[in-house]
């Protein structure tokens, strides 16, 4: 089989449209008009900046098609190669023979051994195991790192499981799909929904996964350059969400108009305080150290132990049910319960008619959003300030369809810029709309129906959940 011409690869592709979700909104304006031209149709400018934006996601098509390319023309080379070896008489045989390939790759693409290696063994999970997902990077609907999050995430499972896991999130006819396209995630926020899922639906519990796990906590040294140093710990999730939880509220607490140094900085400054024994305030703030609050979703019926359901952890995802059910044993203040709709396993609005926004409100926006809702933003919403989306003064509502909590950087983006969030609601973070016109979903929680045991689902009465009214935001 003869490879494709270069040519004939990226011709598709610079003929291809912009997707849907970074197109302008022209609202409807037919003829022969070009969107940037209906919305700017007197500053060139302002054309010349659209297109530029249109060129730069068409570019990022291109690269995810290349790399789509380049899997198929590995997996070519290994079938080639195959061919061409004479069968591997031993272990140590075959051995060499993959080492003496790994080495052609490595210096046809002039990258290391232990690059080519793991782009060896990513094209083979490619090809032979997630055909979705090289086909939607073929397609340019998703870039090499997400291709490369789903291969990483689909590791250790078993068949059944992989494809699962990439139809929940490239097929749209999937049951309970995820809510919105995985390209329109930023990488790092595709793996943490791409984790969470696979969590969910490990085949093996995560109540043993944990206990296995839990035997490894450990705390790390690793000397650096210039007198630094790494210190590092592997803990379980709860103790591990408290501790940063603390360390960002405390250095939260400490800025300030003459405080120079930045959040980053302030936070590891805090963690070396605390463990070494001194106060959280010291040595800048004379503010006392704030307790840290860590939101968790715990589904009633695990919690009455009729099922093993994973419960959530705010910032990290899913965690044994037995640790949840230790947390609210213990009456741990700085852990709040949520509850859930039993329908679907999103949290219930919580509604208010005055300006000022309720502490309850608050961790509902955090179960909510569960960060700065800003498109591939990662800043948890720990303590970030709620922001009406219609102004007060404007008509705007204190209920949790008109709020959202932005963090610093991106509160001052929407006031000083042309920026703008969309409408939200009780289950979905507002969206974005940029100054050019584009609009830009937020990342949307992938809520699931809590899980029934099975006699107490043949007990109830037919479509009496389904027929319950859903609260209106």
């Amino acid at each position: 089989m003869e490879s494709a011409t270069a040519d004939e690869v990226l011709e598709p592709i610079t003929a291809s449209t912009v997707p849907a979700a970074v197109r302008p909104d022209h609202g409807g304006a037919g003829g022969d008009e070009s969107g940037d031209e209906v919305l700017f149709p007197s500053d060139p400018l302002h054309r010349r900046k659209d297109r530029c934006l249109e060129r730069l996601a068409g570019i990022a098509r291109l690269e995810a098609r290349t790399a789509a390319e380049k899997v198929q023309v590995i997996a070519e080379l290994v079938e080639v190669s195959t061919a061409l070896d004479p069968p591997a008489q031993s272990p140590q045989e075959a051995a060499a023979q993959e080492m003496a390939l790994v080495a052609e790759v490595a210096c046809a693409l002039t990258v290391g051994e232990r690059t080519a290696s793991t782009l060896l063994a990513e094209s083979h999970t490619l090809t032979a195991d997630l055909p979705l997902t090289l086909a939607a990077l073929q397609a340019g609907a998703i870039s090499w790192q997400h291709a490369r999050v789903m291969v990483d995430e689909a590791t250790n499972l078993d068949p059944s499981a992989a494809k699962a896991l990439e139809a929940h999130f490239l097929d749209p006819d999937a049951p309970n799909p995820a809510r919105g396209p995985a390209g329109e995630l930023v990488p790092s926020r595709f793996r943490h929904k791409a984790r969470i899922w696979r969590e969910r639906h490990h085949p093996v519990s995560i109540e043993k996964r944990h206990t296995r796990s839990v035997a490894d906590r450990r705390l790390e040294y690793r000397p650096d350059r210039d007198g630094m140093a790494w210190l590092s710990a592997y803990l379980p999730a709860d103790r591990a969400a408290g501790i940063w939880n603390r360390a960002t509220a405390a250095a939260r607490a400490l800025q300030g108009p003459d405080e120079d140094r930045t959040l980053t900085q302030m936070r590891a400054d805090v963690a070396a305080t605390l463990l070494l024994g001194g106060a959280a305030d010291d040595p800048h703030a004379g503010v006392p150290s704030p307790r840290a609050q860590v939101l968790i979703t715990v589904p009633v019926m695990s919690l009455l132990g009729a099922t093993d359901e994973p419960a959530m952890l705010d910032g990290h995802g899913p965690i044994p049910v037995t640790m949840a059910r230790r947390l609210i044993a213990d009456g741990a203040e700085s852990f709040h319960r949520v509850l859930i709709d039993p329908r679907d396993g999103a949290p219930l609005e919580i509604g208010r008619t005055s300006y000022r926004v309720t502490k309850a409100q608050r961790q509902w926006l955090r179960m909510r959003d569960g960060k700065c809702p800003f498109p591939g933003c990662s800043n948890p919403s720990l303590d970030n300030e709620a922001d009406h989306l219609l102004a007060w003064a404007n008509g705007g509502t204190t209920g949790i369809s008109n709020l959202a909590q932005p963090c610093p950087k991106h509160h001052k983006l929407r006031h000083s810029t042309g920026w703008t969030p969309g409408p939200a609601t009780a289950d979905h973070p507002p969206g974005w709309i940029s100054p050019t016109g584009r609009r830009y979903a937020s990342e949307r929680p992938d809520w699931e129906p809590p899980h029934l045991p099975d006699e107490w689902i043949a007990d109830l009465q037919p479509g009496l959940v389904e027929a319950a009214p859903r609260p209106d935001p």
